[in-house]
């Protein structure tokens, strides 16, 4: 949620940020205008009150009857004066928090200005495709020959966009798995959290998840509850509505979860293959900061992403996103991509984002700079430490042979159990 003392006093930044996300500046004073309604509203319910009360003192002081009586049927008036406005200040109320949750972020003033994805910069790249001297195979194709990958029995027990990944496919993503977690717990400080995959709707609203993505996030409507799109929401949520020590910030968080979500393909656009499934899994970064040192969180958190795109061996460049390829929630993000031989394409593996306080003011998570001190937000950051099934196709598509096998990754084969190579008898 964007600062309403910025939209008061600054409308024409917020308004230059919004155009340049593809947004509506309009929007603003539409916000501005209930603002004063709700201030002015609210300031006529408090002098009520006062005199109210003040009167009522002198109630209980007069002994004359009638001027009592008076000033009873008086009160009584004012008392019904004051209902009124208070419902016409819980509508006002009502409409500007709508509005205001309906804001995107703000983009920082180092993100590049552009429409869309074709005008997000290429920072840098790293490795070289391999070479083959084979046509590759894409994974749609790869992952069935190996019997590793079945789409048929996912869709007959779930429905289209969802498979399965059997013996040494569902191995050899449960070892990414549990390697990442690994790298990131053991080598770069964070700490594991196991949260639940459901979450209350309040978590949602925190995370900047609803409104926007309403229609995306799959829901238990008996007990309203939400299944997560990403652990960077029950993650956001751990310290919701509460005030940490200075002392105890940065605060690092990497969580493995399943992910859930309605995917919404255009026609003809990444319909092959596990690019895109309505279930996922995902490990995730996340850093509750102080606010003068979460941009250099962003880059060590990217840095931790890179590592472990390194370590698989697999090319890789990094993105900027422009102002209008920006995320909901985020002011500023990197996306990493990984090459994937067989689908001859980049795919993105990672996106790295700080969001500054805009989810903090959303779930309400401020620290104390100092003993004494009035609490501050707290800027939240995430960052997917990687995100599958994009991993698995990049390692499947890279790591093939012309035989038809895949070789596991060095760094992979201490979890995988003895397997070096999948091949149709590893696949069982």
């Amino acid at each position: 949620m964007i600062d309403i003392g910025l939209i008061r006093e600054q409308p024409e930044v917020v308004k230059a940020g919004l155009v340049n996300r593809n947004d509506d500046p309009v929007r603003v004073d539409s916000i501005l205008e209930l603002d004063v309604q709700r201030r002015e509203l609210l300031q006529q319910v408090e002098v009520l009150r006062a005199d109210r009360n003040s009167v009522s003192k002198q109630i209980g002081r007069l002994k004359d009857q009638k001027k009592r009586e008076r000033l009873i049927a008086e009160m009584r008036q004012v008392g019904d004066r004051i209902g009124e406005l208070e419902i016409q200040l819980r509508q006002v109320e009502s409409s500007l928090d709508a509005e205001m949750l309906a804001l995107p972020a703000l983009p920082h003033l180092s993100v590049p200005i552009g429409p869309d994805e074709t005008h997000n910069p290429v920072l840098r790249e790293w490795g070289e495709p391999r070479p083959l001297d084979f046509e590759p195979t894409p994974h749609w194709d790869l992952g069935p020959e190996l019997s590793i990958l079945d789409f048929e029995r996912g869709t007959k027990l779930s429905g289209s966009r969802f498979y399965i990944l059997r013996g040494a496919g569902a191995r050899l993503q449960r070892a990414l798995i549990a390697w990442m977690l690994d790298v990131h717990t053991r080598e770069h400080g964070y700490t594991e959290i196991y949260p639940p995959f459901v979450v209350r709707e309040e978590c949602m609203w925190g995370a900047g998840e609803l409104p926007k993505f309403a229609d995306n996030i799959y829901r238990d409507v008996e007990d309203d509850l939400w299944l997560v799109p990403t652990a960077e929401v029950p993650l956001t949520n751990l310290h919701r509505d509460e005030i940490l020590d200075d002392e105890c910030l940065p605060i690092k968080y990497v969580a493995y979860t399943a992910c859930f979500r309605r995917e919404k393909m255009s026609a003809g656009r990444d319909v092959r293959g596990i690019k895109r499934g309505h279930q996922f899994d995902k490990v995730e970064m996340y850093k509750l900061t102080r606010p003068k040192a979460s941009y250099d969180e962003l880059e060590g958190m990217l840095e931790d992403a890179l590592d472990i795109c390194r370590r698989l061996d697999i090319p890789l460049r990094v993105k900027e996103l422009c102002t209008g390829d920006l995320g909901f929630h985020s002011a500023k993000t990197y996306d990493i991509e990984m090459w994937a031989a067989g689908c001859g394409e980049w795919l993105e593996v990672s996106s790295v984002s700080n969001c500054e306080t805009f989810q903090a003011r959303r779930a309400n998570i401020r620290y104390r700079p100092e003993p004494g001190a009035k609490p501050s937000f707290v800027h939240t950051l995430n960052g997917s430490g990687l995100a599958l099934p994009r991993v698995m196709i990049a390692v499947l598509e890279n790591y093939q042979r012309a035989d038809g096998c895949v070789v596991v990754p060095d760094v992979l084969r201490p979890w995988m159990g003895g397997i070096e190579v999948i091949d149709g008898r590893a696949a069982r």
